[in-house]
């Protein structure tokens, strides 16, 4: 049985502001995360169009991520090692799947639709009454759920941070009822690891790194809003070229030659 996860994530933002801090926070935090030979690296980027959802962006990225992964999964992963990430971006409704070329019956899927709201629409990407039945939903709150010490900062950390442009901020106990504006990111999250001993503890471990990299992912686009509040769609887009470049640079540079020299000249696309 896949395990499906709903995470419901609410901001002090609008969708339409969403758009741009999305975009700003995934580029930047990608080159934070990354370093010579671990990281992610964008092997392409380009416009998408879809016959339900309309014009979109297509990303692939290659996630290379071996020494940060538990030893009992290291154990059975090459050292050379990546998960592939293919995302469909029809906002504020978005599609995401990773694989792994080494690993077939690794697969997971992420379904993702933002609205304005505190996170009270009950059935938000309109799954099936199977799938309803399988589906356990977690609220989680940016300032105040348990978050992991090693991703902490003061500086972004919500209970603390007043952005000077917006006037939002801190953010108080039960502010999700109170706060204005407020949007939530509904994201429905299926994991499956069709491998006998070892499935449990793998699909779990991927909903908690999801449910993590949610976390600090919404924390930060809201603590970095200063930094790109007022930015139009070109300017985030010219910020994201940029910021994929440098990434890509500095995971490129610790790989085996070879790879990244294919890298380079646009074979791995």
């Amino acid at each position: 049985m896949v395990l499906i996860k709903e995470y419901r994530v609410c901001m002090p933002l609008t969708v339409e502001e969403y758009k741009i801090g999305q975009l700003y926070m995934i580029a930047r935090h990608s080159l934070e995360q990354s370093e010579e030979g671990e990281g992610v690296e964008v092997v392409q980027n380009e416009p998408c169009e879809d016959e339900v959802h309309g014009k979109g962006q297509f990303t692939e990225k290659h996630i290379h991520l071996s020494n940060r992964l538990p030893y009992w999964i290291q154990a059975i992963c090459p050292r050379v090692f990546y998960v592939i990430e293919k995302s469909w971006n029809y906002y504020p409704y978005t599609l995401t799947e990773y694989t792994c070329s080494f690993i077939p019956k690794l697969h997971v899927l992420i379904k993702t639709k933002y609205e304005d709201n505190n996170g009270n629409t009950e059935n938000c990407l309109d799954l099936t009454e199977e799938q309803l039945k399988q589906r356990t939903v977690e609220q989680l709150d940016i300032a105040f759920d348990e978050f992991p010490t090693k991703h902490y900062k003061q500086e972004e950390d919500p209970k603390f941070f007043k952005s000077q442009k917006t006037n939002r901020g801190p953010l108080c106990e039960g502010w999700r009822e109170t706060d204005k504006p407020i949007m939530c990111s509904y994201k429905v999250v299926e994991a499956s690891f069709e491998i006998w001993g070892f499935q449990t503890r793998v699909e779990d471990f991927i909903q908690r790194s999801i449910r993590d990299i949610l976390l600090l992912g919404h924390r930060q686009a809201f603590s970095w809003i200063d930094e790109w509040h007022g930015m139009s769609f070109d300017d985030v887009r010219d910020y994201e070229r940029q910021k994929q470049a440098e990434t890509n640079q500095k995971v490129q540079t610790g790989q085996d030659p070879a790879t990244a020299v294919a890298a380079a000249v646009g074979e791995g696309e």
